[in-house]
C-alpha cells in the first residue's frame, strides 16, 4: 500500500503516517518495494511488510513426534525437522529437545536473523492466557506445565501457545478461508475437535475448551468407553483410536485405517459410514448452536474423505433448520501436512504485529 492508501484507511493526519512509518522503518518492519503506483501526481512508492526482519520458530508437538519450523513474518515455511520423541516422556526432557532442535535449526539457516516470537501447538486443551494445558489430555503429567515460561527463558522472546485445532482453523482461514467470518473447522485424527472463528477471530471460550466436541455424547451408538473416562463420546464411536478398536486391531494409526478404507475393507468402510453419521449429528447441533458460514473437515481421517463426509451431510441437512444451511459451505481442508507449524506460526506473527505489541517492541 502506499503512504496515500494509509492515509486514507487509517484517517491519520500525512505527519501522523509519516512519523509512524519512519519507526516502523528503521526497526526493519516496513521496507519500500521498486514498485510505483499511480497517485495523481508523481508515481508514489509501495510500502510492503519486510517478512525478513525476523524469524519466527514453530511447534507442532503431538502425541509422537514433534515437528519444529521456522518461518518468515509471512508465515512462510523456511525449514523444519522432525524430533524423536513423545508427550509420555514428561515436559521437562520433551521441552529439552524440542529447544535444542530450534537452536540448531536457526544456527544452520538463518544465524544472522533475529527470533521475533514463538508458536507452540499442543494436543491439548490451552489455558491461552497463562500458556500451559489445562485439564484431561493425552499429555499425562503436563497439566499446568508452564510450558510458555519454559520456552520463553530458554528464547528471551513472546511465546504464545494454543491447541492444535485452534491454529488449524486459523491457518486454514488464513491461507484459503480468509472470505469467512464464522469458521467451524472439525479435525478428525486419532481424535477429534473443533476449532472456532467468530466474528474473524479464534473463540477459546472461558478457559480454552471451547470447540471440544469430541466428547460431547452422541445417542444411539452404545455407550463406548472413551479414554477420558466418560461413556458415548463422539471421539469413542468416530475417533481414529475407536475405528481400530472396533476392527479389533488397536495398534493401527489413522493412517493405516485410511489405507484400509481406500483398499475397499468392507469392515472399515461400514465403521466409517457409521462415524460420518456419528459426526455428522454432533455437527448438526454445532450448526444450530454457532451459526457458521462455513464448515471444514481435516484432520488425518477426515481429510479429503468423501465417506464420511456424506454422513456428516446428510445428518447437517436433516438435522439443521434450513435457514442455518442455507447458504453453509461444507468441504474438505486444503491443508497439507505443515498445517500445524502454519498455524503456529501465524498465531506468533498476529499476536507480534498487533498494534498494542508493536508500540511495546519497538518502545513507543
Amino acid at each position: 500500500m502506499t503512504r496515500t492508501g494509509l492515509e486514507a484507511i487509517t484517517g491519520l493526519s500525512r505527519p501522523t503516517v509519516a512519523e509512524r512509518l519512519a519507526v516502523l522503518e528503521s526497526a526493519g518492519l516496513i521496507r519500500y518495494s521498486s514498485k510505483r503506483v499511480a497517485s495523481g501526481g508523481r508515481p508514489a512508492r509501495v510500502i510492503r511488510l519486510n517478512e525478513k526482519a525476523r524469524l519466527i520458530v514453530a511447534f507442532d508437538l503431538a502425541e509422537e513426534g514433534c515437528r519444529v519450523g521456522l518461518t518468515d513474518l509471512r508465515a512462510n515455511l523456511i525449514e523444519q525437522v522432525l524430533v524423536d520423541t513423545a508427550v509420555t516422556n514428561g515436559p521437562k526432557a520433551v521441552l529439552k529437545q524440542m529447544i535444542a532442535a530450534a537452536q540448531d535449526l536457526v544456527a544452520k539457516c538463518a544465524p544472522d536473523c533475529p527470533i521475533g516470537g514463538i508458536g507452540v501447538s499442543l494436543p491439548a486443551s490451552v489455558e491461552y492466557g497463562q500458556g500451559r494445558s489445562v485439564g484431561w489430555s493425552v499429555m499425562v503429567g503436563w497439566d499446568g506445565y508452564p510450558v510458555r515460561d519454559h520456552l520463553q527463558q530458554a528464547f528471551g522472546v513472546p511465546v504464545f501457545i494454543d491447541n492444535d485445532v485452534n491454529l488449524l482453523v486459523l491457518a486454514e482461514r488464513h491461507l484459503y478461508a480468509s472470505e469467512f467470518e464464522h469458521l467451524l473447522f472439525v479435525k478428525v485424527g486419532t481424535g477429534i475437535g473443533s476449532g472456532l472463528i467468530v466474528d474473524g477471530r479464534i473463540n477459546r471460550g472461558a478457559v480454552g475448551s471451547a470447540g471440544d466436541i469430541g466428547h460431547t455424547r452422541v445417542s444411539g451408538y452404545g455407550d463406548p468407553v472413551c479414554r477420558c473416562g466418560n461413556v458415548g463420546c463422539l471421539e469413542a464411536v468416530a475417533g481414529g483410536w475407536a475405528l481400530a478398536r472396533d476392527l479389533e486391531q488397536p495398534e493401527l494409526s489413522p493412517a493405516e485405517v485410511m489405507r484400509f478404507m481406500r483398499r475397499g475393507d468392507a469392515n472399515v468402510l461400514a465403521l466409517m459410514r457409521n462415524a460420518g453419521r456419528a459426526l455428522g449429528e454432533a455437527v448438526a447441533f454445532a450448526v444450530s448452536m454457532l451459526n457458521p458460514e462455513a464448515i471444514v473437515i481435516g484432520g488425518e481421517i477426515g481429510q479429503n474423505n468423501d465417506l464420511l463426509m456424506a454422513g456428516v451431510r446428510e445428518l447437517v441437512y436433516q438435522r439443521s433448520l434450513p435457514l442455518a444451511t442455507k447458504n453453509l459451505v461444507l468441504r474438505h481442508s486444503q491443508l497439507s501436512q505443515d498445517g500445524l507449524l502454519a498455524g503456529a506460526a501465524f498465531l506468533a506473527v498476529d499476536e507480534l504485529l498487533d498494534p498494542d505489541r508493536v508500540d511495546a517492541w519497538l518502545g513507543q
